[in-house]
């Protein structure tokens, strides 16, 4: 919230002072020992505006239970952290384990093609057995469509906004989105109220690079993000792959051009990637009923889900209209409770939790 002080200059600021709140009580003297710190900026930090808006976003925070992710926690993604330029802070609306084992960012084009779609279908399809996690960025073509293919083949999917978590860009992309908060999530290094400005859109790409294990670009042309993203990726030495298209389709320039280049790796099937990285297909575990994945919803939960999602209904309908036991209804339903998914009403009635399955929307 300190203006002149980026995530650097933070990070400089975390190592001489240890805590935050030594920093803040540190003495302008003393805040000017800090290299790159001057007069101005040690004002800055000591005045009363930036804790102003800080009070502001915490009340955002706690009545939309937005998740926090400071620096130096251990639920901050590890793989970003190793990059010079992380966020020292991020938002976070979901349930996926942003230090999952296998995370892939899929990135391309906003015109995507039919080929394009039919390659994010297979790779969804196929990486469904590896359990990964896909991140994009809900844009428009590709990245949208990867969102959508993830969450038809259950596998948890994170976007990373432009913005902040108070609202959706583009807004017809907010029914996806309040769908990859219960099987994903949603994140940004942007408080609320930022707006989707152009230059937020490169810093969002960033994160895509350094979060994930692998970069797939799938369709994009000469220029654009997907090639900015890439870029980085290659920048923060992350694998990078791309499918290649026929020469004469501009929409297949930009993956043509990394492959040409040696910026990326080329695959003409999901299976490939696999193979590069050495994955093998994840093994069923023989699990209670109950049970089920960290950060993932079961079948079951999600057929609840769908059932509540016009109205609150009691335990007896509930079983009916989602053809579960009561016995495992019962079991699923404290599951969602104690995730905050669910409110238990009087009387054995059940309702989605507003705060979690919607999102504040502008």
């Amino acid at each position: 919230m300190i203006k002149n002080v980026g995530h650097i200059t933070a990070k400089h600021l975390l190592s001489y002072f240890i805590t935050p709140e030594a920093i803040f009580d540190a003495s302008k003297k003393e805040l000017m020992k800090v290299p790159g710190i001057g007069i101005q900026t040690a004002n800055m930090i000591l005045g009363k505006e930036s804790m102003k808006k800080a009070k502001a976003q915490l009340e955002f925070i706690r009545k939309y239970q937005v998740q926090v992710l400071f620096f130096t926690d251990d639920r901050y993604p590890a793989r970003l952290k190793n990059c010079v330029d992380a966020p020292i802070v991020l938002y976070y609306r979901g349930n996926a384990d942003l230090n999952h084992p296998r995370i892939i960012s899929v990135v391309g084009t906003r015109k995507a093609t039919l080929y394009g779609k039919m390659l994010c279908k297979q790779l969804a399809e196929t990486l469904a057995a590896y359990q990964v996690l896909i991140i994009s960025g809900l844009a428009y073509g590709i990245d949208v469509t990867a969102h959508q293919e993830s969450l038809q083949n259950g596998i948890p999917t994170v976007g990373v906004l432009a913005h902040g978590l108070d609202r959706i860009y583009p807004q017809v992309h907010s029914h996806i989105a309040r769908k990859m908060v219960l099987n994903g999530g949603l994140l940004t290094e942007f408080p609320s109220d930022t707006n989707p400005d152009k230059e937020n859109f490169p810093r969002r790409n960033r994160i895509i690079a350094g979060i994930s294990d692998v970069t797939v670009v799938v369709e994009a042309a000469s220029k654009g993000g997907a090639l900015i993203t890439a870029d980085i990726a290659n920048s923060y030495n992350r694998d990078v792959y791309a499918f290649p298209g026929r020469t004469t389709d501009l929409s297949s320039e930009g993956c043509n051009f990394l492959i040409k280049t040696n910026r990326a790796g080329l695959i003409s099937h999901a299976s490939d990637l696999a193979d590069y990285l050495g994955w093998e297909v994840c093994q069923e575990k023989e699990l209670d009923p109950g049970a089920e994945l960290p950060g993932v919803m079961t079948v079951e939960e999600q057929r609840i889900l769908q059932v509540l999602q016009y109205s609150a209904l009691a335990i007896d309908e509930l079983a009916v209209c989602s053809e579960l036991p009561k016995s495992k209804l019962a079991l699923h339903l404290l599951n969602l409770e104690m995730k905050g998914i669910l409110i238990a009403l009087p009387g054995k009635v059940y309702q989605l939790n507003q705060d979690i399955s919607c999102l504040p929307i502008k």
